[in-house]
């Protein structure tokens, strides 16, 4: 009961009520805070979300080719937009934390955040069953697929990265390759992103240098969205 009126707003919030507290507990639960966490929890929701969006696109647009359904399906359930979702439930007030990650943030940090939302998601798929977890995530994700283009082309991580950067007045990136591994035909570059105000050493790899690039911006981004 006490635990009931602990999550009492964040039920309203979600759109479902658990019959058991402890299992939504459980999915809130960072592996910083104790032995039995979360992320069995976050793997069994990521495949249920995955599933039930794939279902949507592939029924709301019969005429769009695999490639475009994929791209639509990653726009939805990608860790960004998981976090963001995380944010407009307020997990991070009724996360359980380590005092490291406490103290660090780990309540505001993105991937805590969406991993949390994947989670939530596996326990009711586990109360409740798969028609409950689809309309509810249904609900959830409603106006993001009204808001769908098929014909959009999603913008790359140094795109999004470089925007970030001018939105805030800031220097744009430079990246430099810092090694090279393997024979010229399995190359495997390592290309530093340095990006200013940034202490952390931002190092991507991929099999060309415009992959390595792409992966090292990707990772720039990440640790500038979790700052803020």
């Amino acid at each position: 009961m006490i635990a009931d009126f602990k999550y009492t707003a964040l039920y309203k919030r979600i759109g479902y009520q658990f019959k058991d507290a402890a299992n939504l507990t459980l999915a809130l639960t960072h592996r910083s805070f104790q032995k039995q966490h979360n992320e069995r929890l976050e793997y069994l929701g990521d495949a249920v979300l995955g599933m039930i969006i794939a279902e949507e696109l592939f029924k709301r647009f019969p005429q769009q080719p695999e490639g475009k359904l994929t791209r639509m399906r990653s726009t939805l359930v990608k860790g960004e937009t998981l976090a963001v979702m995380g944010r407009e439930f307020e997990l991070g007030d009724v996360l359980q934390l380590g005092s490291g990650e406490l103290k660090s943030g780990g309540f505001r940090r993105s991937s805590i955040l969406a991993d949390a939302v994947e989670a939530i998601i596996g326990a009711i798929y586990l109360e409740s069953g798969y028609e409950v977890c689809q309309k509810l995530i249904l609900n959830w994700f409603q106006s993001r697929i009204n808001d769908l283009d098929p014909g959009a082309h999603p913008k790359d991580n140094k795109t999004q990265l470089q925007e970030f950067l001018q939105g805030r007045q800031l220097p744009l990136p430079e990246y430099t390759v810092r090694e090279i591994q393997g024979k010229d035909h399995d190359q495997l570059f390592v290309v530093e992103c340095s990006v200013t105000n940034l202490a952390d050493v931002v190092l991507g790899t991929g099999s060309s240098r415009r992959k390595a690039e792409q992966q090292a911006a990707k990772s720039a981004l990440e640790i500038l969205n979790d700052a803020n």
